[in-house]
């Protein structure tokens, strides 16, 4: 058989494909013409970089591109296993099991040993125990774990005040096993979870929660030491700075904060940089920015193995990290969405090299049963989400897929060089515990969360079935009584939209209507179709429902306002037609017993000068409002408690 012919681009060499290929300059040249069309302007207004007008702001004060190219690259990092451990580390991961998929139990359940076991049998790879709690106790440890390879599956306690009992009991477990020849104490690994700084914060912010001091959690770390299985004894938990609103940067500079504070401790009392620095782990919150999160594990990785680095030890500064998928992040509406949310963080986790990851169930901002199914089927899924992921699209076959990428690699970078100004900065106020005390700490995380929550009220943050794309008509919760895994001192994104959701639930149990607000659509389908749409899922987001007649003429509108039971009316259409038609109508709507006029779009849609004094709107809808504020003065208008 003949070769095929050969083609132009068969012949062609690098250098020739990057002058035929399209080039930076030319894309942004595409990039003013879009603009200049889009606002109206000349292409030559947008200057020599008119992509800088398509740069995303953090919450970090940095800024996301819209392209990033060969301008960006960055030297290559050492390969897995080695300093300073951008790419993982442990080089010799088992690509046919990629990361351990860790399933929590907290002991509301009755059977938790036969939760554990099957968990175990049905593809989790390590446990997480919160002992304290329902049928998780100290005494009760040996029958959760009877049955269990603890060479095979890794274990961390979560014990609170109990992390001395706890350790004590999982240690003389070891003992006991190892009475077994066949047991191998060198790869059993335990996590003893002591986090007094972690706590500390967390009570800080309002939580209930309670562990042993650094005084007492430093001895297990010399107890451990002696050990010869893998036992750790320190747990930076940083997604307690999380839950209180913290931003990914923010996050790793306060876990690298709390593990100085720790490995100072353990230095104190004797102990070498190197054997202080193996007894910590971290634990971080993944969201569904995947490459956030991806980018927020590496650049972790990489300012703790330079803290390694500073100590003298830096062949000691590849912690393992657990990623457990946000709280904050998880919605009581619409929750079925929260499996999308937990695949997408669970990917980012994977890709971004964390060595165990939690998928939070679905329904976990909601008290038990509340869906109307069970606990197991909820763990289940959140379990087959990540073997989905490993078993179906081999994400554990790669060790950091994504190096090498322009953009996660300056992504990583600033990540890391932001944490580090922020962790300098903790440090040079005294450390992390002096930082707790005054407030200080606490006081930086909540500005982050405030430009966070005023980012979602005015719907530039997006939370799908929340505000955006609502369901106004989904099916009500199971009553019950039970708490929610994510407690109240979770600072959720969605709550402010769902307290309004909440008033309008209590409205239609009240009176058996949702409370109603009226579209006055001015000119055809065509001219006003996208601001009614706008309008209603505006509407459907604070729990209010948008009554919409259609096409009709100004004649027909008073009938439609008398016919609607409602005072407030947002009169919808062009630009161009409000010039004709919105004096018109709004004269209509007050004449009809319509208290409260809005127009759809900016205020720059209606000019007052185009309009006598009595036919002005009482405001506007638009896409860049306080969405949550307008909604709920909606509420109160409408008499809604």
């Amino acid at each position: 058989m003949r070769n095929p012919p050969r083609t132009r681009l068969s012949t062609m060499t690098v250098d020739d494909a990057a002058k035929a290929g399209p080039d930076l300059a030319s894309w942004r040249r595409g990039v003013a013409a879009v603009l200049a069309k889009a606002q109206r302007k000349d292409a030559a207004d947008f200057g020599a970089t008119p992509d800088d007008h398509l740069v995303t702001a953090t919450l970090d004060g940095f800024g996301i591109r819209p392209l990033y190219t060969s301008a960006d690259e960055f030297p290559e990092p050492p390969l897995p296993g080695s300093h300073p451990f951008v790419r993982g580390v442990d080089p010799h991961r088992d690509t046919n099991r990629g990361w351990h998929i860790t399933c929590r139990f907290d002991g509301s359940s009755s059977s938790v040993h036969d939760d554990v076991v099957g968990a175990l049998e049905n593809g989790a790879s390590a446990l997480w125990l919160v002992i304290g709690k329902g049928a998780i106790t100290v005494d009760s440890l040996a029958r959760v774990l009877d049955g269990v390879y603890l060479d095979l599956a890794p274990v961390m306690l979560d014990a609170g005040p109990e992390v001395a009992t706890a350790a004590n009991a999982v240690l003389s477990l070891l003992d006991e096993r190892g009475r077994d020849e066949r047991f191998d104490r060198a790869t059993a690994r335990i996590s003893l979870g002591a986090a007094p700084l972690s706590t500390a914060f967390a009570r800080s912010a309002g939580a209930a929660r309670e562990s042993i001091d650094m005084a007492a959690a430093v001895p297990l770390a010399q107890a451990a030491l002696a050990r010869s299985e893998q036992i750790r004894a320190f747990l930076i938990d940083a997604t307690v700075f999380h839950d209180a609103g913290a931003s990914g940067t923010q996050e790793v500079g306060a876990a690298c904060a709390t593990g100085i504070a720790y490995v100072q401790a353990m230095m104190a009392a004797g102990m070498p940089a190197a054997d202080a620095l193996s007894q910590v782990e971290f634990r971080f919150s993944v969201t569904d920015d995947q490459f956030e999160s991806i980018a927020k594990l590496r650049a972790a990785r990489q300012a703790w193995a330079r803290i390694a680095e500073v100590l003298g030890a830096p062949e000691a500064g590849g912690a393992p990290q657990h990623a457990v998928t946000s709280a904050a992040m998880m919605t009581q509406r619409d929750p079925w969405v929260n499996m999308l949310r937990g695949t997408v963080a669970a990917f980012g986790a994977g890709v971004g090299g964390a060595d165990f990851v939690t998928v939070q169930p679905f329904d976990a901002a909601l008290p038990p049963g509340a869906m109307g199914v069970s606990q197991a089927f909820s763990q289940r899924i959140a379990r087959n989400t990540q073997l989905l992921l490993l078993e179906e699209s081999n994400l554990g076959r790669v060790l950091d897929p994504a190096a090498g990428s322009w953009f996660v690699e300056s992504l990583t970078a600033t990540i890391a060089a932001s944490a580090w100004e922020f962790l300098q900065e903790i440090e040079r106020r005294g450390g992390l515990e002096p930082t707790i005390a005054d407030g200080w700490l606490g006081e930086q995380i909540a500005s982050t969360r405030a430009a966070r929550d005023k980012a979602v009220a005015e719907r530039r943050w997006s939370i799908t079935g929340v505000n955006e794309f609502p369901d106004l008509g989904e099916k009500p919760t199971n009553d019950s009584s039970g708490t929610p895994l994510v407690g109240d001192q979770v600072q959720r994104y969605a709550a402010p939209f769902e307290t309004l959701r909440d008033r309008s639930d209590s409205y239609l149990a009240s009176t058996g209507s949702r409370p109603r607000v009226l579209l006055a659509p001015v000119g055809p389908l065509a001219e006003h179709n996208v601001r009614t749409t706008f309008v209603m899922n505006f509407l459907a987001a604070g729990g209010i429902e948008g009554i919409n007649p259609g096409p009709i003429s100004l004649d027909e509108l008073a009938g439609a306002a008398k016919d609607s039971g409602t005072t407030i009316a947002v009169v919808c259409g062009t630009d161009a037609r409000y010039a004709t038609e919105a004096a018109g109508a709004i004269e209509a709507l007050r004449g009809s017993g319509i208290d409260t006029v809005l127009v759809a779009g900016s205020a720059r849609s209606l000019p007052d000068d185009t309009l006598p004094d009595d036919a002005r709107p009482d405001g506007f809808v638009s896409a860049r409002m306080d969405a949550a504020r307008a909604l709920a003065d909606l509420l109160d208008r409408l008499g809604v408690q």
